[in-house]
C-alpha cells in the first residue's frame, strides 16, 4: 500500500493520471468470461473518475435469440435506482421555492389520504422518499407489478386504505408506492406528468439523451435491451434463461419509483452531476450544492443483515437512507449506492465520494450474484484492496439461497394433508374485495377454479386444490409469482375472506399478496 502510495504521489506531481485508478486492466475479458459462465444475456458499465468517463460499454446481446449487440447507446430498465432521479426533480422544485422537503404532502395535495388522519396531516415531502411512513415491505406493490389499469392517481388514492405495520417514523420498510406519491405530488405543483418533468428538467439537460421515462418511449427505442430471467425451475431464478414480456412489467403508476431506461452514456452523465454535486459539464447547475448535501444526507436507520463468514467484508457497520439514496460504510470509506430491479433487469450505481469515482453496473437479466460480484470486485479495486475473489462469493452464495428456496418448495409438496376441500368448488367462485387492489373474481370452469386480478391485465389463471380449504395458483403467464389463496369459512360454511401468500419464500418482496384482506362483495342482483 506504501508503494502505491508513493507511485500515485510521483505521478500526480508529474501531471500523469495514476494508473491504478484506471479500470481493471482485464475487465474487458474478465467480464465476458464472467458473462458467459453465468448465462447473462447482456452486461453494461460505466465508470467515472475524477470527472471524466473512463469505461462506458456493453457486452453481449440485447436480447436472447437475437445478434444485436449491447453498446454505450443500449438502454436498460434501471429500476430503483431511478428513485434518485425523482429525488433530484423535487430537488430543483426545491431550488425554485415552489416546495419545501419538510412541507406537508398535503399543503400541495389537499386530497391526498394515508390510513390514520394524523399521519396525513404530518407526512412531508421528505418522508416520501425515506422508507419510515410505517407501511410494510413494498406494501401495495401489487398495484403496479406487473403492469395495471390504475392510473396513478387512482393509486395514490387508493393508499388510503393501505393499513401501516409500525407506527409513523418508527421503524425502516422499504416501499415503492410513497415514490408514486411524490410523482403525483410534481404532477400537482408543476401540472405536468412525472414523466414529462423529469425528461426536461433532469434528464435531457443533465446530458441523458439516450433516457427514456415513458414506458411507449422505450418500446420504441430501437437500441433497447430486453429483460430475462430463469423460470423453468421450481423457484424463479433456476432453469434456463428466457425472454420475459417487456410490457407486463412495472406499471406507468409505480414508474417514480423505478420506471427509467439508461444506457452507459446516460449513466456516465449522471454520476458525473453526482460527483459534481449538481453542477452540468457547462457550469450551469441541476440542482444546487445545497440539495446536493440533502439527498445523501442519512435520514432512516437500516437494520443490518448479518452475512455469512465469507461474505463478511462487505457487511456495513452503520447504513442508512437518504433522499433516493443508501448511505453505508465499506472497508473504512464512505458509500453512496442504490441498486435497483425491475422483472427480469437488474442494477446498482455506487459513488465513492472520497476517491471522486462513481460506477453502475447494468444487467438485463437478473442474476444477482453477478451483479453483487461487479460491484464489490470494483469497490475493492478503487480502494487499493487486493482481490477477494467476490464475484465466486457471490455467485456460491446467490446460488445457495436458489437451492435454499427449491428446497423449502419440495419439502413443502411433499407434506400438504390428504384432504379435500370443504365445499364444492361453486362454493368458492364469486368476486372478493381488497379496500387497497380491488377485486380479485374467482371462477369456475368444467377444469375447475379460476383466479383474476382484475387490476392487473392477465394476471390470471387456474386454481389448484392444495389441502383443507387452500389452493394454488397456476397464472397462465409464468412469470408471475404463484401464491396460495387460502378461504376462509364461517360455522355454516359460507366463505367470509381469503388470504394469500408467495408459494416461494424467496419471492421478491413485490408480490405482496400477504397483505390482500379480500372479502365477499355481494351479489346486488
Amino acid at each position: 500500500m506504501k508503494s502505491i502510495r508513493l507511485l500515485a504521489l510521483s505521478l500526480l506531481l508529474s501531471g500523469s493520471t495514476a494508473a491504478w485508478a484506471d479500470p481493471p486492466a482485464d475487465i474487458d475479458q474478465s467480464v465476458e468470461v464472467l458473462r458467459q459462465k453465468i448465462g447473462a444475456p447482456g452486461v453494461s458499465i460505466t465508470i467515472v473518475e475524477n470527472g471524466k468517463t473512463t469505461l462506458a460499454r456493453g457486452w453481449g446481446v440485447r436480447k436472447l435469440g437475437e445478434q444485436a449487440p449491447v453498446d454505450a447507446h443500449t438502454i436498460f430498465q434501471t429500476g430503483s435506482t431511478g428513485k434518485a432521479m425523482t429525488a433530484a426533480a423535487l430537488a430543483v422544485l426545491v431550488d425554485e421555492g415552489k416546495i419545501a422537503w419538510d412541507d406537508p404532502v398535503i399543503k400541495h395535495m389537499p386530497w391526498f389520504r394515508m390510513y390514520d388522519a394524523w399521519v396525513t396531516r404530518e407526512i412531508t415531502i421528505r418522508d416520501l422518499l425515506v422508507h419510515r411512513s410505517g407501511l410494510g415491505l413494498g406494501q401495495g406493490d401489487l398495484m403496479f407489478v406487473p403492469r395495471t389499469h390504475l392510473t396513478r392517481k387512482q393509486t395514490v388514492e387508493r393508499v388510503a386504505y393501505l393499513k401501516p405495520k409500525t407506527s409513523f417514523r418508527s421503524a425502516y420498510a422499504y416501499d415503492n408506492i410513497l415514490y408514486a406519491v411524490a410523482g403525483q405530488l410534481i404532477e400537482e405543483v408543476t401540472g405536468q406528468r412525472w414523466e414529462d418533468f423529469i425528461r426536461a428538467r433532469v434528464l435531457r439537460p443533465g446530458g441523458m439523451h439516450d433516457a427514456t421515462s415513458d414506458s411507449e418511449e422505450r418500446f420504441s427505442a430501437p437500441n433497447r435491451s430486453w429483460p430475462h430471467a430463469r423460470l423453468s425451475g421450481p423457484v424463479r431464478g433456476l432453469g434456463d434463461q428466457v425472454v420475459l414480456n417487456e410490457r407486463d412489467e412495472l406499471g406507468r403508476n409505480g414508474a417514480p419509483a423505478g420506471g427509467l431506461a439508461l444506457s452507459a452514456d446516460d449513466m456516465a452523465a449522471w454520476l458525473k452531476i453526482q460527483l459534481a454535486h449538481g453542477v452540468l459539464p457547462d457550469g450551469k447547475r441541476l440542482f444546487s450544492e445545497a440539495q446536493a448535501t440533502e439527498m445523501w444526507t442519512p435520514v432512516t436507520p437500516i437494520p443490518i443483515t448479518q452475512l455469512p463468514d465469507q461474505l463478511k467484508p462487505a457487511q456495513p457497520m452503520q447504513q442508512a437512507y437518504a433522499l433516493g439514496w443508501q448511505v453505508q460504510d465499506y472497508r473504512g470509506h464512505r458509500i453512496i449506492q442504490h441498486g435497483g430491479g425491475v422483472f427480469g433487469s437488474i442494477t446498482r450505481v455506487v459513488i465513492i465520494p472520497d476517491k471522486n469515482v462513481a460506477f453502475s453496473i447494468m444487467i438485463n437479466s437478473e442474476e444477482s450474484g453477478m451483479l453483487l460480484g461487479l460491484t464489490y470486485q470494483l469497490l475493492d479495486h478503487y480502494l487499493g484492496v487486493p482481490d477477494y475473489g467476490w464475484t465466486t462469493k457471490w455467485q456460491d452464495w446467490y446460488a445457495a439461497r436458489l437451492q435454499g428456496g427449491k428446497a423449502f418448495i419440495e419439502q413443502k409438496a411433499t407434506k400438504p394433508v390428504k384432504s379435500g376441500p370443504s365445499l364444492a368448488l361453486a362454493g368458492y367462485a364469486g368476486r372478493y374485495r381488497d379496500p387497497w387492489y380491488g377485486d380479485v373474481v374467482i371462477g369456475q370452469t368444467p377444469a375447475g377454479l379460476t383466479i383474476d386480478f382484475t387490476s392487473t391485465p392477465r394476471m390470471a389463471g387456474g386454481l389448484k386444490h392444495w389441502q383443507y380449504d387452500s389452493f394454488v395458483t397456476q397464472f397462465d403467464d409464468p412469470a408471475i409469482e404463484p401464491a396460495y389463496v387460502t378461504f376462509a369459512l364461517d360455522a355454516d360454511g359460507k366463505v367470509t375472506g381469503v388470504t394469500m401468500k408467495a408459494v416461494s419464500q424467496i419471492a421478491d418482496f413485490s408480490w405482496d399478496y400477504q397483505d390482500l384482506d379480500l372479502k365477499p362483495v355481494e351479489d346486488k342482483k
